[in-house]
């Protein structure tokens, strides 16, 4: 309330002072204090300077606020101007390192380029290098062949040439075959054909019928022997192994020929192919020997003439088969058998085997033991007296070719003899007649 008041009091006393104001204007006498007097001219005079003083005043006024105005612009134009210089500035700086980026990011561009390119060039090079390092390689393992080739290919002719010396060495060694006996053998001899050689000169000793072509049985199985040891690598013979098949056993079985006793699908090992061959004339045994060797029995035959060839007998020997089987085209004489002997005995693996009275087989693969095979011959002639040792044997038997045998004696007296029989009419006989020769005529 006291407010309100107040400020009705504050209106009160303003407008008493705005028309105490107008009056004074229009009517100058009023400022004219008590007892003072005042001319119309003088109070006209008055009120043109105060118009003229408001007026001035007013000019006044209106300068400064033209002053303040023109002030006012001055600073926005300066604060434009410096805000335009500012941004000038502040455009050419960026303009500036852009330029500087661009031309950061050109140098960067180039020197990147020139890395590739260097890159690139090195990569190259390494490439050039490797395969110039991969050719000559290349040559370096072609020269390395070519000298391999050239190497086993002299080794290989060397070989040959050291072969076809043996070979013709041994053609020389076994020369009885164009002697003549010194005598027939004695008339107690049971056997149909017999000789006996001496090795150490060379000559015949003694002989019945002996250039004679006759079947030697078994006997055959002393040249399938010796073709297997020239023809294999000795080095597998207890490592390698062959399968006895259907058609072997078959075979062997059919023509009632004495075997080994292996069974079909047994893989007995080449070594006990071997003396399976010799101690009991296995036929099983030389059949699958063959097949190893040379692929097939029918290639092994080719060998077997090959060396008789070689033996220089093939005019009066030929086989058919490789394990004796009679036939009208396999055929030998009693010499021929000396010689192959002869011959087999010179090869330390074929020695080995036909001086072997007893050999114990390894076991089969999945069994635990093998069995035992026995060179019944050596056995039955070992306590008899020949003079000397009985060394190598190895018997035979056909109905046609009767009771055959070959041995290999060394004498008491140091000498090396070879006796050979066939067609004799029992084991024993033929066994008699063997210890009579060696007695009858070695020391």
């Amino acid at each position: 309330m006291k407010k309100e008041k107040l400020n009705q009091n504050r209106e009160n006393s303003t407008a008493g002072n705005r028309a105490a104001l107008n009056e004074m204007e229009e009517n100058p006498a009023a400022e004219v204090q008590p007892g003072e007097q005042i001319t119309e001219q003088e109070l006209k005079a008055q009120r043109a300077a105060r118009r003229k003083k408001r007026a001035e005043a007013k000019r006044k006024r209106e300068k400064q606020i033209r002053m303040r105005k023109n002030i006012f612009k001055l600073l926005f134009l300066a604060a434009g101007l410096a805000i335009v210089f500012f941004a000038v500035g502040i455009h050419r700086r960026n303009v500036k390192e852009r330029e500087a980026a661009l031309a950061e990011a050109k140098r960067i561009e180039e020197e990147q380029a020139a890395y590739e390119a260097t890159r690139k060039k090195a990569e190259e090079e390494q490439a050039a290098l490797e395969a110039s390092r991969k050719k000559a390689e290349e040559e370096q393992a072609a020269l390395e062949n070519a000298q391999n080739k050239d190497s086993k290919k002299a080794e290989e002719e060397a070989g040959k040439a050291e072969e076809d010396t043996e070979k013709e060495e041994a053609k020389k060694d076994y020369g009885f075959r164009d002697q003549k006996a010194a005598s027939d053998v004695p008339e107690e001899t049971q056997s149909e054909y017999a000789v006996l050689v001496n090795l150490d000169d060379g000559s015949i000793v003694a002989g019945r019928n002996y250039e004679t072509p006759m079947n030697p049985a078994s006997m055959t199985k002393i040249l399938t022997l010796l073709v297997a040891a020239e023809n294999i690598d000795q080095s597998k013979l207890d490592t390698d192994t062959y399968e006895i098949s259907e058609e072997i056993k078959g075979y062997a079985w059919t023509n009632q020929m004495s075997q080994v006793g292996w069974e079909a699908g047994d893989t007995p090992t080449i070594q006990s192919l071997m003396y399976g061959t010799i101690l009991p004339s296995g036929a099983d045994a030389a059949m699958a020997l063959a097949e190893y060797t040379a692929g097939s029995q029918e290639d092994f035959v080719e060998l077997m003439n090959k060396k008789l060839e070689e033996l220089g007998i093939s005019d009066t020997a030929h086989f058919t088969n490789v394990v004796g089987e009679f036939g009208d085209e396999h055929y030998c004489s009693a010499l021929d058998m000396a010689t192959i002997l002869w011959a087999a005995i010179d090869n330390e693996l074929c020695r080995e085997i036909l001086s072997c009275h007893y050999y114990d087989l390894p076991p089969l693969e999945g069994e635990e033991s093998g069995f035992g095979i026995s060179n019944w011959f050596l056995r039955r002639i070992e306590d008899r007296d020949t003079h000397g040792t009985v060394v190598c044997g190895k018997t035979g038997y056909t109905s046609e070719a009767g009771n055959c045998a070959a041995s290999y004696q060394e004498s008491d007296g140091g000498g090396r003899y070879i006796c050979v029989t066939a067609d004799a009419p029992g084991v024993w006989t033929c066994i008699d007649d063997h210890v009579l020769l060696y007695e009858t005529y070695t020391e």
